[in-house]
């Protein structure tokens, strides 16, 4: 459902083996999707992983944590699963939020989010996509 031009990330939270909320990167409710005005990143030239602010988008694990957020739902203790791993922006909402564990497939360039989820004790695991 991702409305990115650039990237397609999807997030769901889960706890207590129930998903609590999904997220998608897009841009927030009521704004134009970049597929209607453009990519800011991309008439920029800006790579993945640098300059965080330059988007109109807001990542699929911030939507998650919004939801949960707007619902009243707790997501201490969840476990995020994730297309890809998140940036540090999104790393330091998560240890914030109190998710124990993030389980992702593709990897971001972003060292720093890595080092700060270890630090913080969240349990990350990277999938392999399978093959047929």
């Amino acid at each position: 459902r991702s409305t990115c031009i650039r990237r397609q990330v999807g997030a769901v939270l889960v706890k207590d083996n129930r998903i609590v909320t999904t997220g998608y990167n897009g841009a927030p409710a009521g704004l134009k999707h970049c597929e209607e005005v453009g990519c800011i990143r991309g008439e920029g030239n800006i790579p993945s992983g640098e300059r965080h602010e330059l988007c109109r988008g807001t990542h699929a694990e911030q939507n998650a944590i919004i939801q949960a957020a707007v619902m009243g739902i707790s997501i201490k203790g969840a476990t995020l699963y994730c297309t890809t791993q998140p940036c540090s922006l999104c790393a330091k909402m998560l240890i914030n939020a109190g998710v124990s564990r993030i389980v992702y497939e593709g990897e971001y360039p972003d060292e720093l989010s890595l080092t700060l989820l270890k630090e913080a004790g969240v349990k990350l695991d990277r999938l392999s996509r399978c093959s047929n």
